[in-house]
């Protein structure tokens, strides 16, 4: 079923049934895409949970001025960098690295597909600033177009492209260090 179609149900009173729609439409990549910030099966489920929560209390609020899935993947991308600043606040708290308990996840996870460089490449991402790693993730594993991240993120394309080069370039000396 189209977003269109989807968007159509909910007008039309069909509020359950469309929402339904956007579950089985979305669920597996909008978990991927959580997963990649959160590097944990457990949390990403969690917060999975109340991204359509919050779908769900914010659809009668979508106006239609940008597509369904930038407006679903707005929601789970603030809603996963929301999640990453607490679990940074709490770290910090407890004089913890937050990099470095992302990256036990990361070799901990028995679900992460991929040998020792998949995993460094994991390790590098988290490794970025924010903005680079949610610009990478969502170009990178996303596959999303820079038009698309732009209304996601409200950002120039232009300066999506030169945060994508950054985080690149970084990644890129992180595996070369891992490499030697």
């Amino acid at each position: 079923m189209t977003d269109r179609e989807i968007i159509d149900l909910y007008k039309a009173g069909h509020r359950e049934r469309a929402f339904k729609e956007i579950v089985d439409s979305y669920s597996e990549r909008l978990y991927w895409h959580v997963r990649r910030f959160l590097c944990s099966h457990e949390d990403t489920d969690d917060l999975l949970q109340e991204i359509f929560v919050k779908v769900w209390s914010a659809l009668p609020t979508f106006r239609g001025e940008s597509q369904l899935y930038t407006w679903i993947y707005r929601v789970a991308t603030n809603e996963s960098l929301n999640f990453l600043q607490k679990q940074k606040i709490r770290a910090a708290l407890r004089f913890e690295d937050i990099t470095s308990k992302l990256d036990n996840k990361i070799d901990e996870d028995t679900g992460v597909d991929g040998d020792e460089a998949q995993r460094a490449l994991m390790k590098a991402v988290n490794r970025l600033p924010a903005k680079q790693r949610t610009v990478f993730i969502m170009r990178w594993y996303d596959d999303l177009s820079y038009e698309a991240i732009s209304e996601i993120l409200g950002t120039s394309v232009g300066a999506l492209k030169a945060s994508y080069h950054f985080a690149q370039e970084k990644i890129r000396a992180e595996i070369e260090k891992y490499l030697k």
